[in-house]
């Protein structure tokens, strides 16, 4: 597991986030709040849902977390890559999820940016559709 240090991500050590950190680098997929606190009891970490939440929203503006919201505005959550900021592709019926290259959604924000001379311009992109197993149970062909 990468080293959780104050310097590293502008918080204070603790075993939770630590512990939040470690299980999503094991998650292949993104994961929901109730799901994560149920990996984490499963491993053996107790730790209340209420300081879950808490741990995620401090990760997300530490930049450690990416964090997309399903139609409804549920959050899922991902362990942030090492390169940064991500942006996935999600299927809205089985929650399948895979990262995309999106250099020209970032080169927009920042020439937006730049042209109206906004400063720590942040964006959400939120891309949803139906992964090929789900079109096929959908459609009962092959995709």
């Amino acid at each position: 597991m990468e080293e959780l240090s104050a310097a590293s991500i502008g918080l204070r050590r603790t075993r939770q986030r630590a512990a939040i950190l470690d299980t999503l680098s094991g998650c292949r997929d993104l994961v929901s709040v109730g799901e994560l606190h149920e990996l984490l009891e499963t491993a053996g970490t107790s730790v209340g849902l209420t300081t879950v939440y808490r741990a995620l929203r401090e990760l997300e503006r530490a930049g450690r977390v990416d964090v997309i919201r399903d139609e409804v505005g549920k959050r899922f959550y991902r362990r942030r890559p090492a390169a940064g900021h991500c942006h996935y592709l999600v299927c809205r019926s089985c929650g399948l999820s895979r990262t995309v290259n999106a250099d020209v959604v970032e080169r927009w924000a920042a020439r937006l940016a730049d042209e109206s001379g906004f400063a720590e311009v942040a964006h959400t992109v939120e891309l949803v559709g139906l992964c090929p197993d789900c079109q096929r149970q959908v459609t009962g062909t092959t995709v």
